[in-house]
């Protein structure tokens, strides 16, 4: 569908429609779904929308800032546990069933988008056993175990990198990238306080990272011994934001150091270069804005998948990687010392990393969904 056509796109009146959004466990999970959320919220006049989720603060506390209903089931993975915590999890999935049942039958949506996470499996599975339209999403670019079993049951798979097909043996499926928050999109590049400075933010998800940030300390001595001090702009996690302080403040370097970054427009804004993980969410943020970055695949994710992900988007030449097990402060320094010297690979790698992104994901799978509403 055309863009001129999404942009045109007449507005359903004639009743509300009822879609429950499934998923989560992690803000890579969550994300997508109130992109997904906030967009069909544009297309309906008339539109309840219900969050399920798990158990997890986090998610109720996110779900809540941003407006969206929640509603809780008891739902926890089972790869890697033992005998009894497997049984266990296989109790919680009959539980989280009849409460998935229990929701549908007071809400009856007229959809189900499951965004991968535990809490995705039940709900979707009740909803295929109810006859309700089902789509799923997959942020990665290695499908999680619980998309896989879900894909040859949905309506629609939608998935964010070319290489996930061939994981995918059966399904309904079209490449729709991830969708990334409206707000990253719209934000108008502000170098304030930077004074012409490279500048470099660092993030290593909403948890921090630790050997990312012991590296960049140490990269960032070794840079100043070559006076090369770029404004660098971190994300720490809870753990690690005193001693990140103190060794800025020890290094007698200045920048922005903070647990979490509330205000993730305004730091992809000003970054010339980002060092940090690669989840999906983030690799789909990245290119979309067309920004450089030395990626630092979380070398214990689940089969490898920030790897996977990296790679991708390095294959495209938007983006270099240094592997956990190579990361200190020498091979650190190294590479972005490179990139502060030579601005022409960086403009390049930009240009390359726009090219691979989907800025167009949330809109896509909208329509998407929408068909699946008027066809149902």
């Amino acid at each position: 569908m055309s863009r001129k056509t999404t942009t045109n796109q007449k507005r359903e009146t004639r009743n509300e429609k009822r879609i429950i959004i499934a998923g989560g466990g992690t803000g890579g999970h969550l994300f997508p779904g109130i992109a997904i959320a906030r967009e069909l919220k544009k297309r309906f006049d008339e539109i309840h929308i219900l969050f399920v989720v798990g158990r997890r603060k986090m998610e109720r506390e996110l779900l809540l800032k941003t407006g969206f209903e929640a509603r809780s089931i008891d739902a926890e993975g089972m790869l890697g546990k033992g005998l009894l915590k497997g049984v266990k999890a296989l109790y919680k999935v009959l539980i989280s069933s009849i409460q998935s049942f229990t929701i549908m039958r007071d809400f009856k949506p007229h959809l189900i988008v499951g965004v991968g996470g535990y809490s995705s499996g039940p709900v979707c599975l009740v909803a295929w056993f109810l006859g309700i339209p089902t789509a799923i999403h997959e942020q990665n670019s290695f499908p999680g175990l619980t998309n896989r079993l879900l894909a040859p049951l949905v309506k629609k798979v939608f998935i964010s990198f070319q290489e996930t097909r061939r994981y995918f043996k059966r399904g309904n499926l079209c490449l729709s990238g991830n969708p990334i928050r409206d707000d990253l999109i719209r934000a108008t590049p502000v170098r304030r306080g930077l004074n012409g400075r490279f500048a470099i933010l660092v993030m290593g998800g909403s948890q921090g990272a630790r050997a990312i940030n012991r590296a960049v300390v140490s990269a960032l001595r070794e840079l100043k011994t070559v006076g090369l001090v770029p404004f660098v702009i971190h994300q720490t996690g809870k753990e690690d934001l005193r001693k990140v302080i103190g060794d800025y403040h020890g290094l007698g370097l200045d920048g922005e150091v903070k647990a979490f970054m509330e205000d993730m427009a305004s730091a992809y804004a000003r970054a010339d270069l980002v060092i940090c993980r690669a989840g999906a969410t983030t690799i789909a943020e990245l290119a979309a804005l067309g920004k450089p970055s030395i990626l630092i695949p979380y070398p214990y994710a689940a089969h490898k998948h920030q790897d996977i992900n990296a790679r991708a988007l390095v294959g495209t030449g938007g983006a270099d990687m240094i592997p956990e097990k190579d990361l200190n402060g020498q091979s650190l320094a190294r590479k972005v010392r490179r990139y502060m010297e030579n601005r022409e690979e960086l403009a390049r790698m930009s240009s390359l990393a726009l090219e691979a992104g989907r800025p167009r994901a949330k809109e896509i799978i909208a329509d998407e969904l929408m068909e699946l509403i008027r066809s149902a």
